[in-house]
């Protein structure tokens, strides 16, 4: 057992006890609301809907990985420009069409990794650049946490940040001095505490809590039932190519998981597997009027910080996703929990993705005295962090191909094309 794995309390295949398995599959999805009902609130499609297709695709996935990867699946901020415009146009057929392409672009490469195999990854992402990548990971969400963590209706506002403040602080006292079964959920926990703040300085709206029945059927978008399906060229053109994007985080999230659970994911179940999972969690929220999804950090912080892996918590908070969407007054209260609650508590979710990236670097002992490791590592970082992005196009077709993304594939270039030493090293 690696030397990070020694204090896990749940490894990835061990059932929790039932009290525990319902707390911390509450942590978890908790954890994951705020960002998955957020794209379909911007974008304007269901937040139930959302929620169920989480929770569907989430279970798709650990079946299709053979239960071996704790991994939660929500809906993908990547898609949210060109979901907007395709709303606007086409209304959600387009969108279906595009959610549907991204998922099939996953199943094409997952045949093909299954044909070629994996050995080309190791080549290809050694820790001086899977070190950099994870922190960037972690890092380039830093700038949503602080918004959240500081605006009310894109203004500063005080009470705001004191509660982020004291969400975050009393989540580090508990994860610190708790013990037993509290000392799992210190997330949830401090979750909890923000909630209570926020509600006693005016921040929390209880009225569509009131409003919401009880029973609330999502707004199911389904082909041949609700629409008429069509290829819509331009929504494939404009969505299907970001799957790249995504998929170059989905390797990122792979190896903080590989980091965290002493795993080779990429050899197994491989990399094939974990790629058909997110493609047929996309192609499944496609089919019932969801956004596309993909893996999420917030949970795998979430991994990080209780040393719970166990992949039947997950099964767990897909389980109560699912339930909750058609539970209307459930879906409105946990909806109605805050930014600067879900802000404090990412500050230390991303915060703790950025450390596991650190930590590669720190365990394989990169030599930073080296120029090479130097400017791969600079490089990355900063672009990645920056988010220098690469836009395409114009007008309704704009690609866009995100800050990591970008560091991702520059990282690898220079790993494959900078020499060992550089010139002035040789002569020493």
């Amino acid at each position: 057992m690696a030397e990070n794995q020694k204090d896990v309390v749940l490894d990835v295949d061990d059932k929790p006890a039932f009290g525990q398995w319902v707390g911390l599959s509450l942590q978890h999805m908790f954890s994951m609301f705020g960002s998955t009902v957020l794209v379909p609130l911007l974008v304007g499609l269901n937040p139930g809907i959302a929620l169920f297709s989480s929770g569907v695709g989430t279970l798709l996935h650990i079946l299709i990985t053979k239960r071996e990867i704790p991994a939660y699946m929500g809906s993908s901020f990547a898609f949210i420009v060109p979901m907007m415009s395709l709303m606007q146009t086409t209304g959600y057929p387009g969108v279906a069409a595009g959610v549907i392409s991204v998922g099939v672009i996953y199943l094409i490469i997952a045949g093909i990794v299954a044909m070629i195999g994996t050995d080309w990854i190791d080549k290809l992402l050694p820790p001086i650049v899977v070190g950099p990548i994870v922190m960037v990971i972690g890092l380039s969400l830093a700038p949503s946490a602080a918004q959240s963590a500081t605006l009310l209706n894109d203004k500063y506002d005080i009470r705001v940040f004191l509660v982020a403040m004291l969400t975050l602080g009393v989540t580090i006292l508990f994860n610190m001095k708790l013990r037993g079964f509290l000392g799992l959920i210190p997330i949830l926990l401090g979750i909890m505490v923000g909630y209570i703040a926020a509600a006693a300085v005016g921040l929390v709206d209880f009225k569509p809590v009131m409003e919401a029945s009880w029973f609330a059927m999502p707004d199911f978008e389904i082909p041949f039932v609700n629409y008429q399906p069509h290829l819509y060229w331009n929504a494939i053109i404009v969505m299907a190519p970001l799957a790249l994007v995504t998929i170059t985080e989905h390797l990122g999230h792979l190896m903080v998981l590989d980091d965290l659970t002493g795993r080779d994911y990429m050899k197994e179940p491989g990399l094939q597997r974990t790629l058909a999972g997110d493609g047929a969690a996309s192609v499944f929220a496609g089919l019932v009027g969801g956004p596309s999804v993909t893996s999420y950090g917030e949970n795998i912080g979430v991994m990080a910080i209780t040393k719970v892996h166990s992949v039947y918590v997950l099964i767990g908070a897909a389980i109560f996703a699912i339930l909750f969407s058609f539970v209307g007054k459930l879906s409105a209260l946990i909806q109605s929990i805050p930014g600067a609650v879900t802000g404090g508590i990412s500050f230390l979710l991303f915060g703790v993705i950025a450390a596991s990236g650190l930590r590669i670097l720190v365990e394989n002992n990169i030599d930073f005295n080296l120029k090479r490791n130097l400017m791969i590592t600079s490089s990355v970082l900063v672009i990645g962090i920056g988010n220098a992005y690469l836009q395409v196009g114009s007008g309704d077709q704009i690609v866009q191909f995100s800050g990591v993304a970008i560091a991702t594939v520059l990282g690898i270039a220079l790993n494959l094309l900078l020499p060992k030493e550089a010139a002035s090293e040789t002569e020493l």
